[in-house]
Order: structure tokens, then sequence, then C-alpha cells
């Protein structure tokens, strides 16, 4: 009898098309720091400086100008943008690293003075979200956060628009901007998890109602995306029971069960899933959700993705988890902030840096680029 091997962090994997160095990948982190949605000079420092992750994934980066929903996030819809996003990359391949761009769309989660012709946000039903958004005020260069704008509810002759523009954004990425591959942000309160939720889906059409139906618009995403790039190029994030941006479902389990069976045959890179509350606790008061049996019924469908686990993970708790087989890749975020050789420090169990988080949002190099490394 032969027992299956354990992995240490530190090992090489290979998911989808893409060989990663270790089992560490750097998590989507806004940072506002991308005027006109274009990526800048200090943009391509930044994740340099970070490429000795397996795999860094880029902040969510907006499909369309409707998906905007922060001041100074990146797009991914302009040419300025997309060669602003070539420079990154170059940089990030300079130094051995591999990046994946996360494909976003906001949905509700915005303010008008954030969209085209200064219109309202859209999402599955026209439901407020309730939580805020980042503005900067151009002129003095404050920073703010505002109640998001109220929503209206797509027409369903609009979402093929919407499935269209993820897939352009994937092909931007990969073909033009020079991504190792992209992941479709579903998770966190926005718009495919607004579809997904029931808290934010009333909708009485295909698109509504059923789990079947709340789950389509990812589906089609996801195939559109896998059809622009290749599968094998291809993650998805999911956040089953996060309360970010006012989200909710009354039955999550069921909901991922179904998505896990759906999901499998398609040949995914990776599945990224938040465990718990983004940013906050692994377990989420009134919201239980069994991670080991989604997980399971995502191998039972026969999906062979490799399973990112993320949120408050130490060095401790993602090393039992890469050794146990709970999950292949252990995504950390915040800790990248301060830490740009993360991998380093964590491989010898050196001390982190603390991040000023008045600088996490909007700002220069300072509180971006001018964090010392163990070599410093």
């Amino acid at each position: 009898m032969t027992t299956a091997p354990t992995h240490s962090l530190f090992d090489p994997i290979q998911v989808g098309d893409l060989a990663l160095a270790n089992r560490i990948a750097m998590a989507p982190l806004t940072r506002n720091r991308s005027p006109n949605a274009v990526p800048q000079p200090m943009t391509a420092t930044y994740y340099a400086q970070r490429a000795s992750a397996g795999l860094l994934i880029t902040e969510a980066t907006a499909i369309s100008h409707q998906g905007q929903g922060y001041a100074d996030v990146p797009g991914l819809y302009e040419q300025d943008q997309l060669d602003g996003w070539s420079k990154v990359t170059s940089a990030v391949h300079a130094k051995g690293g591999k990046i994946v761009c996360q494909l976003w769309h906001v949905g509700r989660v915005s303010h008008r003075l954030l969209q085209p012709d200064q219109q309202a946000p859209v999402a599955p039903s026209a439901i407020t979200a309730k939580t805020k958004t980042y503005l900067i005020d151009h002129a003095t260069g404050e920073g703010r956060f505002e109640p998001t704008s109220e929503p209206r509810a797509l027409d369903a002759e609009e979402i093929p628009g919407i499935v269209h523009s993820f897939a352009a954004a994937a092909r931007n990425a990969v073909k033009t901007a020079g991504f190792d591959g992209v992941e479709i942000h579903g998770a966190n309160g926005y718009l495919l998890d607004q579809f997904l939720k029931t808290g934010a889906n009333a909708r009485r059409d295909d698109y509504g109602g059923s789990i079947e139906n709340r789950a389509r618009l990812t589906l089609e995403v996801t195939r559109a995306v896998i059809d622009a790039v290749g599968r094998g190029r291809v993650g998805i994030r999911l956040s089953p029971v996060t309360p970010a941006n006012g989200i909710d479902d009354a039955d999550p389990q069921s909901l991922f069960t179904y998505l896990a069976h759906q999901l499998a045959p398609l040949g995914l890179a990776y599945i990224h899933v938040i465990e718990g509350a983004t940013g906050g606790p692994r377990e989420v008061e009134g919201r239980p959700f069994d991670y080991e049996a989604f997980k399971a019924e995502y191998r039972r469908a026969g999906g062979k993705a490799a399973w990112m686990v993320n949120n408050g993970y130490d060095r401790e708790l993602a090393e039992q988890a890469v050794a146990s087989g709970q999950a292949d890749i252990v995504a950390f975020g915040r800790p990248y902030i301060a830490n740009p050789d993360l991998v380093e420090r964590l491989r010898r169990g050196a001390a982190l840096n603390e991040g000023d988080n008045s600088t996490y949002y909007g700002g220069g190099e300072k509180g971006y680029t001018d964090y010392p490394t163990l070599a410093d």
C-alpha cells in the first residue's frame, strides 16, 4: 500500500498551462494607483518586487468602463491600459515570475461618478449594496469612502454584452498585455456573485430564481473566457459565505455544490476559494459552510483544477493545508503589501514587516514600493 506524497509550500507545481516555482500566490489587492485606469511605471516595480511568488494575481481589473467601481483602479478595455499592463508583465517575466490578471465587473458596488455619463451602476436587480466605494478628488488628491449608488437592473438583452466584455478583456490580457492567464472574479459581492446569491438577485427570468438560473451568468462567462484564452490559463475566485459588500445567500452549500459540478468538466487551471469573511474571520457567524465538502464535490465530479485557499493563513496553517492535501496553493493578501519578499520570509520563518494602512488605498511610491526586504 502506498501513501500519497506530501508537498511543501515551497515545492513547484503545474497549474494548468503554468509551471509555478512554489505554492504561494499573491492574492489580488486593490491599491488605487492607476489614474484613468492606466497602470503606472511604479505598478511594474511593485509587481516585479513580488515576483518570487509562485503566482501573482493582479488587483481586480475592470473589463469595461461600466465595470468600474472604485477610483483609480486599472482596466483592460483601452489601449493605454494594455500598454501599461504590458510593462508590468515584462517586468515580472524578467524576474522569472508568473502573473495572471483578475477580471472584474463590480456591478452594483459603484458610484455614478465612476460610471459612463454618470449613469446608475448595473446589477441583477435594483437592490442597493449596503457598502461604500472609494472616490478620489483629483483636484486635491484626497480620497474618501462614499455609499454606493442605487443600481438599475440589467435587461436580459444586455447580458450577452457582459459575457462578451469578459471574453474580450481576457483576450486583451493574454494576447496583448502578455499575462500568463486570467482569474475570473466571481467573489466578494461583485457582479457575478450578485447574480449567484439570493440577497442581490430577485430576477424572475432565466438569470434568477433557481440555483441553476442564478449560476447561469458565472458559467457563461467562464466558458467564454476559456474559449478566448484556453482553459489552462483560466482560474476563478469564489467566496461562498463572505458578507463583503453586503452580499448573502439563503443556501450557500447547495449553491456551491451545484457550481462545483458545473465547473468540474470545464478544465480550469485553478479554483480560488475565500474561506470565511474576506479579510475577516475564517468562520462567519450564522453562515456555516463545509469547504471540504465543496472541494470533495468538485473532485467527485471529475474536477482536476489546482485548489487555492485564501483568508487569514500564516506559515503554519499554510504548510498544514498543503502537506495534508487540503490545498494545492495558498494565497496571501495583506502580508504581501509590506513584504515583497514574502516567500523568503516564510521559508526562513523570519519576522514580517507591518503595513502602513494609511497608504493602502491611493497615493504614490510611499507604502507601495518602499518596503524593505530581508536583503535590505
